[in-house]
């Protein structure tokens, strides 16, 4: 899943599309590059950054989603708003990257209605904006479950199909801004996600930066958190570095023999 970020706030740089037209060029970029799946946000999910309302929000994404499903390029929409998510699965986009636990029967009915695919997102409060702190105190699994089962069985019982469970390593949180509590958060998150799959869904994860540790490097560290990711059977990878995290995937699969 490769990201295109329309939110200026992004503090990714080289995800950040201003325009239009540069979202268009950007989600064509990388699916030349491999990503399966080209994933649109116009918000950022900085803590500081300028909340956009919804229909600033589908002025910006539904012509990008009309071009890249013109080019049969699938689209996720990353969103908290119904009113988003009906107006981007409209213009065709095939899967929703929910980043809030808000107005679930609304957005579920309309997922199915349009046979889209979700990414159940774990946050802590209502969307991703309104985080606070987030539990670390002994194994982050069990918390883990307990939030998504009832969401997993709303989402089927509306009809939804096609799920994925994400468990939110890319978000802010109060009580993570120290980076060595931040990264060691993470890894035992990536190394235990295979123990996610009891509850019958493919694991999403957004792959983390740790730029207090690789600094200028920062580009390098999706690729080494997708090799942690990998060994917790991760099925879905959201990346700012397309090419680099498929090349790192590419060789973790020719070592199994895949």
């Amino acid at each position: 899943m490769g990201v295109v970020n329309m939110s200026r706030d992004s503090w990714y740089r080289e995800s950040v599309a201003p325009s239009v037209q540069s979202a268009i060029d950007r989600g064509r970029v990388l699916a030349a590059q491999g990503a399966a799946i080209i994933d649109i946000g116009a918000e950022s999910t900085i803590l500081d950054a300028e909340r956009v309302g919804a229909d600033s929000q589908i002025a910006q994404l539904v012509p990008v989603i009309e071009a890249l499903r013109a080019d049969e390029i699938l689209v996720s929409v990353e969103t908290y708003e119904p009113a988003v998510v009906e107006a981007c699965l409209k213009a065709g986009a095939n899967l929703l990257n929910l980043t809030g636990t808000a107005h679930h029967e609304q957005i579920f009915a309309l997922a199915a209605q349009y046979d889209a695919a979700i990414v159940l997102c774990f946050v802590q409060g209502e969307n991703v904006r309104e985080v606070g702190a987030v539990t670390l105190e002994g194994d982050p699994l069990p918390q883990l479950i307990a939030h998504f089962e009832p969401r997993i069985a709303a989402a089927r019982a509306a009809g939804v199909e096609r799920l994925f469970i994400d468990p939110g390593l890319g978000f802010y949180y109060s009580n993570l801004e120290d980076g060595d509590e931040r990264v060691r958060h993470q890894a035992r998150s990536f190394i235990n996600t295979f123990r996610l799959r009891a509850l019958g869904l493919p694991v999403c994860h957004a792959l983390p930066h740790a730029f207090d540790y690789f600094e200028d490097e920062v580009r390098s560290a999706e690729g080494f958190f997708a090799v942690l990711a990998s060994l917790g059977q991760t099925s879905l990878f959201r990346t700012h570095e397309v090419p680099r995290v498929r090349a790192v995937l590419r060789t973790i699969g020719a070592i199994n023999g895949d």
